[in-house]
Formats: structure tokens, C-alpha cells, sequence
């Protein structure tokens, strides 16, 4: 069991019988009354959003959670495929919740995936990564001063908006976070 003061952005709890973990954290000490945790709640397997108030009162069951090393292979339908690194043993991780991140997976590289007992719900894709455009309309010169940007396409399907001297072929590393052209990568 956890205090709510103990609570802290990226904490796997256990709400309502599912796992969640904390997105977003406040905690909130009125002048009158007794203090209390705001928080916004991730469904790791849904992906489903919750915003939660919690008296300091109150405690709240710890999701006990691990991290695996897998290999992306492909995806599915509904699901993507991954191999356990150590075991070789092949798992799959549902969709949900999920969908923004396969921008961010190329096949054959690995990842950290998040388990909950014997269940893979979340995939840890890296804070930036390197991808190569696949699409790129050519630049029009004379528009470098205004730092005019135009969309390509990656090889993950991601569309990122880009400087225009980058071209078909150029790798550019990501933000993961944002979706945001950092910089050119010279390999």
C-alpha cells in the first residue's frame, strides 16, 4: 500500500481492480479541511484517462509492475509481436492505448515492455529515435529565411513537419514525445 503524498508522476497503482499510472500529480493543502492528491490516471491496458481525487487519508495499492527487453517483429490486426530477449519466448501487447507509439517501432529493434503479472501492457519506446524519410516533397529555395518547414513521411508512417533541405532518404532523429523534427542525422 502507498500514501497519496507518496504518489508520484510515472507510479503504477491499482484502481479499481485495473492498473494505472499516474500521469499527472498535485497535491492540494487547503487552509481548511485536510489535504488531498489530484490525480490523472492512464489505463495501461485500455488506455482510458481518469482524473482522481485522494484524501491524505486514504492509501492506495501499488501495481506491482517489471520491465521486460523484447524484440519487436510486426504487427497485427489488434496486436503487435514481440520476442523476450532472454528466453526467446514470443508475446504479443494488445493495441489499446497503443496507437500513437507504433510511429515510434521499428521491426527487428527493442524495447522495454511493461508487465503487469504475466501481462504485457505497455511498450517504452525511447525519448527520441532516429528515422528515415520515406516521402519528401522537394524544397523550394529561397524560403530558408523565414525557416519554412514542410511535412514528409517516415518509414514508420509517421508524418513529421521538417525543415525543406530535408530529403528522401535523410534519416532525422524524433522527439517520441511531441512527434517533433529534432535534427538531421549524418550516418
Amino acid at each position: 500500500m502507498i500514501r497519496p503524498g507518496q504518489i508520484a508522476k510515472g507510479t503504477c497503482l491499482i484502481w479499481k481492480g485495473e492498473p494505472y499510472m499516474v500521469t499527472e500529480r498535485e497535491f492540494v493543502n487547503p487552509g481548511k479541511g485536510a489535504a488531498f492528491v489530484r490525480v490523472k490516471l492512464k489505463n495501461l491496458r485500455s488506455g482510458s484517462v481518469l482524473r482522481e481525487t485522494i484524501k491524505t487519508s486514504e492509501s492506495v495499492e501499488e501495481a506491482d509492475v517489471f520491465d521486460r527487453d523484447a524484440q519487436y517483429l510486426y504487427a497485427d490486426d489488434s496486436v503487435y509481436n514481440f520476442m523476450d530477449a532472454e528466453s526467446y519466448e514470443q508475446f504479443t501487447v494488445g493495441r489499446n492505448g497503443l496507437e500513437e507509439k507504433v510511429f515510434y517501432m521499428k521491426e527487428g529493434e527493442t524495447y522495454r515492455i511493461i508487465m503487469w503479472e504475466t501481462t504485457p501492457i505497455d511498450v517504452s519506446v525511447p525519448l527520441k529515435i532516429v528515422l528515415e524519410v520515406t516521402e519528401a516533397d522537394e524544397g523550394v529555395r529561397g524560403d530558408t529565411v523565414t525557416g519554412a518547414t514542410k511535412p514528409v513521411k517516415t518509414e514508420t508512417g509517421l508524418e513529421v513537419r521538417v525543415p525543406i533541405f530535408i530529403k528522401q532518404g535523410d534519416k532525422i532523429l524524433v522527439n517520441t514525445e511531441s512527434g517533433d523534427y529534432v535534427e538531421r542525422v549524418n550516418q
